[in-house]
């Protein structure tokens, strides 16, 4: 990753259309792509955040970076390309933060085991079996690159009591 070139990007933020939109299958990793994964990287860790999908930072292009021992100090950044779940089991329910979701967190449910597939920045084909949070971590972000945010899965009372806090805050800015 080269740093120097690479600045923070923009997350935007609920309820910002971009964030409802479905990405598109990268077709073709190019410089664009690199650039795009590099900016993603950096923005996710300055944020700080474990996760990164690219309709955060207003691209629709199907790239999430996300760092592969959430919680753990050193850092270990990765890319899925195009990744969809293609197996998982269980369930698991932990609370839940988004960069784009701000000042809110609330216990959701996932599979606790997911399989993933995609493909890394080379292009190389990936397979990833992950649990507990790095299990989240992917469903969270391949989620959003459906257009759908972890609020989508909490209770309409508690998505309720969000949007009304928002709009309090909105009026006080």
């Amino acid at each position: 990753m080269n740093d120097e070139h690479s600045e923070k990007m923009k997350i935007h933020v609920y309820p910002d259309p971009v964030l409802r939109a479905r990405a598109e299958p990268v077709l073709d990793i190019d410089g664009d792509t690199q650039t795009l994964i590099d900016g993603m990287i950096r923005t996710m860790y300055a944020a700080p955040g474990i996760g990164l999908a690219s309709n955060q930072v207003g691209n629709l292009t199907r790239v999430i970076v996300f760092d592969r021992h959430p919680g753990e100090d050193d850092r270990s950044p990765f890319v899925l390309i195009n990744p969809e779940i293609v197996d998982g089991e269980g369930k698991i329910v932990r609370e839940e933060a988004c960069l784009s979701v701000v000042d809110f967190s609330a216990e959701v449910s996932r599979m606790a085991q997911v399989s993933v597939k995609g493909f890394d920045r080379e292009g190389k084909p990936v397979s990833i079996d992950a649990e507990g949070l790095l299990a989240i971590c992917l469903q969270h972000e391949i989620d959003h690159l459906n257009g759908t945010l972890y609020i989508d899965h909490i209770s309409s009372l508690k998505r309720a009591l969000y949007k009304k806090k928002l709009k309090k805050r909105q009026k006080e800015s």
